[in-house]
């Protein structure tokens, strides 16, 4: 099949019946469901730029084994050039929506390919685990399908290890084997986008105990799978706001949703893991699903964060406070933050590694410090933004006030900006900042960023732990042994 279209991906969706909950309800038209018909239409788009002359040469290269057209997100980089077209891939899909989402399709795909690529640590295990691996690569890869994952177990008991849950299979776990597959039960989260994706993936986040080998579980299914269920959480819109009143809102909405499998059938060969309690810790650091797919986030966070930055920039100038010496200098942090990102980014393709199979991979350490520093600056660049809009973003009209003829004068006059910036402009303009810094909508997106990797403190202190074991801190030495010499030269 190759690159579809954003019509052959809603035609995908129109095909399935997901058990999808929303608000007390089940779902019973997905595509036409307000709260997803937006997302769903932006989602498209970026299946339909792959055609697109501008971008198609951009973000998707012929495949050597099937000769047709795929998405660079499949691509197993061995050069440089590898590298950089994976990150062109990642770029254009962020710009596309402004950062806001964080699961388009390439994230994913990024990681599948990564562990079809090194499924050599799961041949170690068991070599049908490697072969099925390899198998869902090429079938996501043939049919460019847009995958959700759940790797995270519900937020209940975190003192107390999988197996030591008051229930048995409160955390998603194996019933049993039968001919057909392994029988799953349980739940997993968070499955950012999860009605309205293809597939989902299951895999181990290390932290795994003995005792929980039917924990240790990694798989791919159908989203409409028999005894799935995907249970939403609040929607940050319903679906109905003006484009006017809220741009981003009701747009860019990922909806995030529990997973709960009421003893699902996974196929043998969908199961790429199980009963391992070893092979689940070691398969992130493994096979590069942390650092593969750290590059496309590192590039999303990227364009999140200037976009925030130019939304800022933007008030300040409507309202000409930008001549202040202090908002230029909350301004020029934020710049400065975005190109920091950005120079971290290139210093990874730079400085990229070569595995023993000739897969290039981005340095890790420039990647891990973006993984460091953006739940710090996203969230600042959101206060900044705040701050210098004030209270003109709690005092914004409705795009029907300016439909209204007897009220279009008194807001052309006194919602007007500096010179130039009309009162609509000026309007539309804040309204987009509030979507960003102050509706439900953004706090999620920078809730999102503050704990996009996890624990920001314990990531950080994780980060520490390998930099010290990887330095010996010979400059210290060289100092104090420098000082030693010049003191024994001194005292001859």
């Amino acid at each position: 099949m190759g690159i579809r279209t954003g019509a052959d991906y809603i035609e995908a969706l129109k095909s399935r019946q997901p058990e999808v909950w929303l608000k007390g309800k089940k779902v019973v038209d997905l595509v036409n469901e307000p709260v997803f018909k937006q997302p769903i239409q932006e989602i498209a788009k970026l299946y339909d730029m792959q055609h697109d002359p501008e971008y198609q040469n951009r973000i998707t290269h012929i495949c050597e084994e099937t000769g047709e057209r795929i998405n660079n997100a499949f691509l197993v980089p061995r050069s440089a050039e590898d590298l950089k077209a994976r990150s062109e891939v990642f770029e254009v899909f962020a710009k596309a929506t402004f950062g806001l989402m964080g699961r388009t399709p390439d994230f994913l795909n990024v990681v599948v390919t990564s562990m079809a690529s090194n499924s050599w640590f799961l041949d170690k295990y068991n070599p049908e685990w490697s072969k099925n691996i390899r198998n869902y690569y090429r079938y996501i890869r043939d049919n460019d399908l847009f995958l959700t994952h759940a790797i995270i177990n519900p937020q209940n008991d975190r003192s107390k290890a999988s197996h030591e849950q008051n229930d048995m299979f409160t955390h998603l776990g194996t019933v049993e084997e039968t001919a057909e597959g392994l029988v799953v039960r349980g739940a997993k989260m968070l499955a950012t986008l999860a009605p309205i994706t293809d597939e989902v993936i299951v895999y181990s986040f290390p932290g795994f105990q003995p005792g929980d080998e039917r924990y240790a579980l990694a798989f791919a299914l159908p989203i409409d799978t028999p005894g799935l269920r995907i249970l939403c959480r609040e929607p940050m819109q319903d679906g109905k706001r003006s484009l006017f009143d809220h741009p981003l809102a009701s747009r860019f909405e990922e909806m995030d949703a529990v997973l709960v499998f009421h003893d699902v059938v996974v196929p043998w060969d969908r199961v790429f893991l199980y009963n391992n309690v070893e092979a689940a810790n070691l398969l992130y650091p493994k096979t590069g699903i942390a650092q593969q797919p750290a590059h496309q986030s590192g590039v999303r966070g990227w364009v999140k964060l200037a976009f925030a930055t130019e939304v800022a920039c933007k008030i300040a100038d409507s309202i000409g406070v930008d001549t202040y010496l202090n908002v230029q200098h909350e301004l020029g942090e934020l710049v400065q933050s975005v190109e920091t990102i950005r120079a971290l980014l290139r210093v990874a393709e730079y400085e990229y590694e070569v595995t023993d199979s000739g897969e290039v991979m981005p340095a890790p350490v420039p990647l891990e410090t973006i993984r460091g520093l953006l739940p710090k600056m996203y969230p600042r660049a959101i206060e900044v933004l705040q701050t210098i809009g004030a209270g003109g973003l709690l005092m914004s009209p409705t795009g029907a006030d300016f439909e209204n003829p007897e009220l279009r004068g008194d807001f052309d006059k006194y919602y007007a900006g500096r010179a130039g910036v009309s009162g609509e402009e000026r309007v539309r303009l804040f309204k987009l900042a509030w979507d960003l810094c102050g509706e439900a909508f953004g706090q999620r997106l920078l809730q999102y960023e503050r704990y996009y990797t996890g624990d920001p403190i314990r990531k950080r202190a994780i980060f520490y732990n390998q930099y010290k074991r990887n330095h010996s801190f010979s400059m210290v030495d060289e100092a104090l042994n420098g000082a030693r010499h010049s003191e024994a030269l001194l005292n001859r």
